[in-house]
């Protein structure tokens, strides 16, 4: 028994260790057992809580725990292993589909907690009756308002515009709210424009009655760069299928978005024509011909899908960034970091507008529907004396076959017809 003593004994709730203080036995305190209930979230008392990973602190590792009721993250730690708060910035804390709203999270504190992914709308006041949707009714509306757009036939970007919102904090269900959101936002006015084109659509879909702020878009002159600029960025490519894609852009003068659809049906190598299908808002179909070059690079790509480049185009962009942020290093041409996938499309229109000075061809080349959208390609730019081939006519004869040629005239001097023909863009006519 005292053998039993010194050694300890069990009891069937309790495990007591044996110590000795000053020559004498005393019973020590029990041993913490591994508890099987989760512990209760400090924010709401609720007992329904998952086991949420383990964190790693300098006193070694922690269970982590996540209520199901309000989404607040947190772990049972004592004083000693507490940090400060830290605030959680992930893509995919940041992605509607993968976090809350109402989500909370924290470190290694139980008291105190705080919910650190905040949104900039929640601290202001909300407007009288407006009731903020949780996570599963925003995901509903955002469904009805993708099956509504394609049942009325309207533009399929307003369903980005919408989620973009309502990742942003926006109440979608409180258009004053909406427009709070809107108007603290740092991108161009033009994009805000959009935005609110698509919560109008939002809007006339759920009955709502609001008052749509007045954005007017800035009238920016696009940057035209010198042919030569563009052919630098494409001859540093190292990549095949960067390379194909910009020499693309420069002779089909086609939307990014449409140069990505493009499908290898859509390539006539025997006659060098690509078929450009409008899929950009506002946009027509067209054909155009193109040089044997940019069909050799367009072979060499491999043809493992439909499509020509089969990728984002958030990708492209990432990818073109950083390539031409070496190039513009490398070459001590600062210009070049204004040239965008749009700036080829802007340096075609321009171009054949000044060499053909038919505004009507330059709709047609670019697929507008409108033509007040191509008026801004009208700009002036500087051209050279060689850059026009030259004839004169004295005949009616003579006068018709320059004009079959291409020719047009310009001026007239003492009965001689004077024509010039643009040396580039020549083969293009309506």
């Amino acid at each position: 028994m005292a053998a039993g003593r010194k050694a300890g004994f069990h009891h069937k709730e309790h495990t007591w260790q044996s110590g000795f203080k000053n020559g004498k036995l005393e019973p020590q305190t029990p041993a913490a057992q591994p508890s099987t209930q989760p512990p209760t979230c400090p924010s709401c008392h609720s007992n329904r809580a998952w086991k949420d990973g383990l964190r790693a602190t300098r006193y070694g590792e922690v269970q982590r725990y996540l209520c199901r009721e309000c989404g607040l993250r947190f772990s049972e730690t004592t004083s000693e292993t507490s940090e400060h708060l830290q605030r959680i910035d992930t893509k995919s804390l940041k992605r509607l589909h993968a976090i809350p709203y109402n989500r909370q999270v924290c470190v290694t504190e139980t008291k105190g907690a705080k919910n650190l992914v905040e949104v900039e709308s929640r601290t202001e006041k909300r407007a009288a009756g407006a009731t903020e949707p949780d996570q599963a009714t925003v995901k509903g509306l955002i469904a009805q308002f993708a099956y509504w757009l394609e049942k009325e036939g309207k533009e399929k970007t307003y369903l980005n515009r919408i989620k973009s919102l309502a990742n942003k904090g926006a109440n979608l269900l409180d258009p004053e709210d909406v427009k709070a959101v809107i108007g603290k936002q740092t991108y161009k006015k033009a994009t805000k424009v959009l935005d609110v084109y698509a919560y109008d659509a939002f809007a006339k879909m759920l009955g709502i009655q609001w008052t749509p702020p007045q954005y007017k878009q800035e009238e920016i002159l696009p940057f035209i760069p010198d042919e030569a600029e563009l052919d630098a960025l494409i001859a540093s490519c190292k990549s095949r299928r960067m390379g194909s894609f910009l020499q693309t852009l420069k002779e089909t003068f086609a939307d990014p978005g449409e140069a990505l659809k493009l499908r290898w049906i859509d390539i006539d190598v025997s006659h060098n024509i690509i078929t450009i299908n409008g899929t950009v808002k506002g946009h027509r179909p067209r054909q155009l011909q193109v040089s044997n070059k940019l069909i050799a690079m367009l072979n060499r790509l491999p043809k493992k899908s439909e499509y020509v480049f089969p990728t984002r185009y958030r990708n492209m962009v990432q990818i073109y960034m950083v390539f031409r942020r070496r190039t513009a290093d490398r070459l001590q041409n600062p210009r070049l970091l204004k040239i965008s996938f749009n700036t080829f499309r802007h340096w075609g229109a321009t171009m054949v507008y000044h060499y053909t000075r038919d505004i009507l061809l330059v709709q047609k080349l670019l697929g507008h529907k409108e033509i007040k959208s191509t008026m801004k390609y009208t700009q002036l730019v500087k051209f050279k004396d060689d850059e026009f081939d030259v004839a004169t006519a004295t005949t009616v004869e003579d006068i018709k076959q320059l004009a079959e040629a291409g020719f047009e005239k310009f001026d007239e001097l003492n009965g001689i017809h004077v024509f010039r023909r643009p040396k580039r863009f020549a083969n293009i006519r309506r």
